[in-house]
């Protein structure tokens, strides 16, 4: 078990050295090309160079080389109302100055990095756009990743007999579920926690595998899903489904005519429409808090990566010396991440947990634990 331990903590950091080297190399190659042509280096960007790293585009880019990129380029597929659908690579658009047709990706604007094209009166519109972008297709590929393990673990205990044990991944797997079951779904729900558990476990493993992925800076990892706020809406958002649309009887009569005084109830609805504002800062607080999280921890990393930039104009002993600064509070940092990955995906669910919970029996135990966490 130690020396399993100690290979993963190997693997881990020549990976994230690797991001380092990716990282740099990316932004070395752009200082280099600003130095041919300006007689004075130019100071990098952090804040641009962070917001690239962290935010979605229409190829799976990995490094820039000799003034070339090496990236993937992924489908785009847009609807026009000029010429209907349009499926073609975004490898069409690689230059900033590129069209396919009469679409491009818009510099500036409010349209800033999405595809656009210009109306009969030459103002820029955004098309009706699908693509297939790198946190889309991160996305994809985790969610199959998710099916695969499921089902070689649901095989597993088709197959074995009852003298056999769980080893591995399967082993691990089962761990987690019977934490999940005992200490989230259980306590938090009570007598019906069976019927809620596959909604915890699904978002539990979704979650983590997304986080876990987006550490690893190489295809197929190194995409920031889970710190994209539209992922986090649509998790929220569910959660926020689940809640409401099985709540019991007892969940709505606290909200549309909670035990206060009728004063506060009617004729104004002042207690009402703080309790529904209630219903809607729950999921949103969830929203926030992994959406937050999985980014800043992103930004650090890259932004310690920076220091070795920035410090490039104050010699080659402080350059040195903070490069390896930057490298170790790097590596502290992304070891740090993986226990905030685990970390974050069991807030998100033991949260849904205990909102579940709140909307399936009367005041009590479980609100109190909702405030003790809050």
């Amino acid at each position: 078990m130690l020396k399993r331990t100690n290979n993963i903590i190997l693997l881990f950091t020549l990976s994230l050295l690797l991001s380092f080297i990716n990282v740099s190399a990316q932004d070395a190659s752009t200082l280099a090309v600003a130095e041919t042509n300006t007689e004075e280096t130019t100071d990098i960007n952090v804040k641009e160079m962070i917001m690239s790293h962290i935010g979605d585009s229409y190829e799976w880019h990995f490094m820039k080389w000799k003034d070339k990129d090496i990236s993937i380029p992924l489908p785009i597929i847009l609807h026009s109302k000029e010429s209907g659908w349009n499926i073609f690579l975004s490898s069409e658009l690689h230059n900033p100055n590129s069209k396919y047709n009469q679409f491009y990706i818009a510099q500036e604007g409010k349209h800033a990095g999405k595809i656009v094209e210009k109306d009969s009166s030459g103002a820029e519109i955004a098309p009706f756009d699908i693509s297939l972008t790198k946190n889309a297709t991160s996305l994809v590929l985790t969610s199959i990743l998710l099916i695969v393990i499921v089902m070689s673990v649901a095989q597993f205990y088709k197959r074995r007999d009852s003298m056999s044990t769980s080893k591995g991944l399967v082993g691990l797997i089962e761990i987690v579920v019977t934490f999940i079951v005992d200490e989230v779904a259980k306590p938090s729900i009570g007598k019906e926690y069976q019927r809620f558990t596959p909604f915890l476990l699904t978002i539990f493993f979704f979650i983590l595998l997304n986080n876990l992925m987006g550490l690893i800076p190489i295809f197929p990892g190194g995409a920031n899903v889970t710190g994209n706020i539209a992922v986090t809406l649509v998790l929220a958002l569910t959660t926020f489904l689940v809640v409401n649309l099985t709540g019991s009887k007892a969940y709505y009569k606290d909200i549309f005519w909670p035990d206060v005084p009728t004063w506060l109830k009617a004729p104004a609805p002042i207690m009402p429409l703080i309790e529904i504002i209630g219903t809607i800062t729950k999921p949103f607080a969830l929203m926030i808090r992994l959406f937050a999280n999985i980014t800043a921890g992103h930004s650090i990393v890259l932004g310690l990566t920076s220091v070795i930039f920035v410090t490039a104009k104050l010699g080659a002993a402080t350059n040195g010396a903070m490069t390896m600064v930057a490298i170790l509070f790097g590596i502290f940092i992304g070891l740090l991440e993986i226990l905030v990955a685990f970390i974050q995906a069991y807030i998100f669910t033991l949260l849904s947990a205990v909102f579940i919970g709140l909307a399936r029996t009367p005041e009590g135990e479980t609100k109190e634990s909702v405030q003790t966490i809050e």
